[in-house]
């Protein structure tokens, strides 16, 4: 049977200050009412059942998580003790996975994207899955057309064609220079890697235990006893030894056999306030508001963000984003938004955890 993973556990720092350790930027409501984790569901409802739809994630939101997904049975919610990275969530869900279902198949998605159209997408998974089922040896990523030298995605290299839209990766390459991105474009030889994946339950688990043979064996030994510890300092004591690495380091880049999928779609990684900006409908002079109560006079690309009653006025400034919360207020230049994670250690440094 085919199953959906949805990932959904990182803190999203840039998006501070409305993102926060604990709740965060995939659940905060910034998209028509709607959050990143509601349209991740959303995309995929005609896709997967509710019952093979399963969200892993900080077992700190799993409250929050079951409020904003609540056709989603509670069992299916996965919450991580601690942040391990990629990998160590992969393995997890897809170890609890198999022990529900023996013979799965299982796509894994992230919950900080935005991607249309729909039926491009839905496509594109349909044929992700029917190579993972055609070819049980092989591990499948979705890799997107891009659209631009976007020096902060990964890449892939394609190489033979193997299926519609289907091919073997040659090489995976990390965030580029801007000449280099430049050349991948040019090339057309070359995909943004999009973190999402298409594989059957058991040769992921055999991947695991081939190239991350320790963590693998602590991630099935807690999945096998996971109704009884989920939640417990035992559970938090075992996620703790594990080694944390990403997928894609831990696993892709050394597989045997990888196959990418080619996705024609729109394709964004929301991981800033430019981005989030970039996704709304501004006004005539270039400002968006997401906010109950904002005005910009004599000014352009503004970025107002709140989400009480509190009232936002930029007058006589541009290209700048004001970010307000009960307890901490952002400004800054539009084009400074990617440093948000750089703040993050100044902010403990002086004020230590109150602010995260």
């Amino acid at each position: 049977m085919r199953h959906a993973v949805i990932m959904a556990g990182g803190p999203g720092t840039r998006l501070w200050p409305l993102s926060r350790r604990g709740r965060p930027k995939q659940l905060l409501p910034l998209f028509n009412g709607r959050s990143l984790l509601q349209l991740a569901r959303h995309r995929l409802e005609d896709l997967f059942q509710p019952r093979q739809t399963w969200v892993i994630t900080s077992a700190a939101y799993l409250d929050q998580v079951a409020e904003q997904l609540p056709d989603l049975p509670r069992e299916n919610l996965i919450g991580e003790p601690l942040s391990r990275d990629t990998a160590n969530a992969i393995g997890l869900a897809a170890n609890l996975l198999a022990l529900r279902d023996a013979d799965a198949t299982m796509a894994v998605f992230t919950a900080d994207h935005i991607i249309d159209p729909q039926d491009r997408f839905a496509a594109a998974i349909r044929l992700g899955l029917a190579a993972a089922e055609q070819s049980p040896d092989s591990l499948i990523t979705f890799g997107v057309q891009p659209r631009s030298p976007h020096t902060g995605y990964g890449y892939l290299l394609r190489g033979q064609p193997v299926a519609d839209r289907t091919y073997r990766v040659t090489q995976f390459k990390e965030k580029p220079t801007p000449q280099v991105a430049q050349e991948y474009v040019t090339s057309g030889q070359y995909l943004w890697n999009s973190g999402m994946f298409a594989w059957r339950a058991s040769t992921i688990l055999r991947e695991l235990g081939r190239l991350l043979p320790e963590n693998a064996d602590t991630l099935r030994r807690l999945a096998a006893e996971w109704d009884r510890l989920a939640g417990t300092p035992a559970a938090t004591e075992r996620f703790s030894q594990l080694h944390r690495i990403s997928i894609d380091y831990g696993v892709m880049e050394k597989a045997t056999s990888v196959l990418v999928v080619e996705m024609d779609c729109r394709w964004i990684d929301v991981g800033s306030w430019a981005a989030v900006a970039a996704l709304h409908e501004p006004d005539q002079a270039g400002n968006v508001h997401i906010a109950a109560q904002a005005l910009t006079v004599d000014g352009t690309g503004n970025l107002l963000v709140g989400e009480s009653d509190h009232l936002i006025v930029a007058l006589g400034v541009s290209d700048l984003v004001v970010v307000h919360s009960p307890d901490a207020t952002l400004v800054c230049r539009r084009d400074q938004a990617e440093r948000l994670k750089e703040l993050a250690a100044l902010r403990v440094a002086r004020f230590g955890q109150r602010f995260e």
